[in-house]
């Protein structure tokens, strides 16, 4: 490796570290915590069998399921101006991050609900309780401790797919990446080591699924 590798794998790290930071990070954390208000709503929906609305969610769910998340992406930021809904490149990911990973977390969520044993259910009728109650006090919180796990997988799967951002002009890590080796044209090093800040960024995600989980499996004992 000679010297000008080095410093511009050096310089580029920095720079991709900080749009790491400022654009991926917030970018994965807002479209997530929308993801889950969008799965846990449309789980519900399939779970009460709400007549109607359990179509529509189902239908929802296939199209999302069905179709790549690039060419989500290339319908709301390219093609919904041709009907005059203009956004920002930045609200458009948002906006397609968080309807495709709510539809995979919402099937996460749907089964976890529905592993949950049908007796806790009935317990919570024989004292009194309300379907809301229930739901709320004994299947609910049941239910987040089996999805919890797949649902940190589908974080940090948000994390990586963030990249394709880079499509839609978000200058995030990906793109910086693709801006230096452009101009450096040393694109086997440099998209190396974008490939090992995401791989940064999902590890101390994992460390803390793995401690989350932990603290819950104490408090189950307890």
């Amino acid at each position: 490796m000679d010297d000008r590798l080095i410093e511009i794998l050096v310089s580029s790290f920095g720079e991709m570290l900080v749009q790491g930071i400022k654009i991926t990070l917030p970018l994965t954390l807002i479209s997530f915590v929308l993801a889950m208000f969008i799965a846990l709503v449309t789980a519900l929906v399939q779970v009460v069998n709400v007549k109607g609305l359990k179509q529509l969610a189902r239908f929802y769910v296939w199209v999302i399921r069905g179709t790549p998340l690039l060419v989500q992406l290339f319908v709301i930021f390219f093609g919904l101006p041709s009907l005059g809904i203009v956004m920002d490149s930045f609200t458009s990911a948002i906006i397609v991050f968080s309807i495709n990973t709510g539809a995979y977390a919402s099937e996460t969520i749907r089964a976890a609900i529905e592993a949950v044993p049908i007796g806790q259910m009935e317990a919570g009728y024989c004292v009194g309780m309300t379907y809301m109650q229930i739901m709320r006090r004994i299947i609910l919180p049941q239910a987040l401790r089996i999805a919890f796990p797949p649902l940190s997988n589908s974080l940090i799967s948000l994390v990586k797919d963030t990249s394709l951002a880079a499509s839609i002009t978000i200058t995030e890590m990906f793109m910086v990446a693709q801006r230096v080796a452009a101009r450096t044209y040393e694109t086997f090093a440099l998209y190396c080591e974008v490939a090992l800040i995401y791989l940064l960024f999902c590890t101390i995600l994992t460390k803390l699924q793995r401690v989350c989980e932990n603290k819950m499996r104490i408090e189950e004992v307890i």
